[in-house]
């Protein structure tokens, strides 16, 4: 399948989908966010302890993380009184292979050569 300019659109992540995950993390903060996320592991973190870690406003915590869960590269979930936040390793893992996919792929010999993540 094919797109404007020939991109093609592969299965699995739609090529809108990967454009508004990548800007969300084109943002320095919300990079920041998701690489300590990423750095947590399944357990996530507390949102008190990612901005304690962070050194931000609440305020701007909330609204960068609430992007990231717009996205679908973090979710959240309350335990008690305490909200968990969770990078979503499948979608980055997705947007990896996304990225990935096209690598080399109109030059002879390389798909082969390939060492993709």
């Amino acid at each position: 399948m094919t797109a404007a300019a020939g991109t093609r659109i592969l299965p699995g992540m739609k090529i809108d989908d990967a454009a508004a995950r990548l800007e969300a993390l084109g943002n320095r903060t919300r990079l920041q966010i998701y690489r300590v996320l990423v750095r947590a592991g399944r357990p996530g973190m507390p949102v008190g302890r990612l901005q304690e870690k962070l050194k931000i406003p609440a305020s701007t915590l909330s609204h960068h993380i609430k992007t990231l869960v717009s996205v679908g590269l973090v979710s959240q979930i309350r335990e008690s009184t305490t909200l968990i936040c969770h990078a979503n390793f499948d979608a980055m893992r997705g947007l990896v292979d996304f990225l990935a996919a096209e690598c080399c792929a109109d030059e002879i010999g390389c798909r082969d050569k390939q060492t993709a993540a």
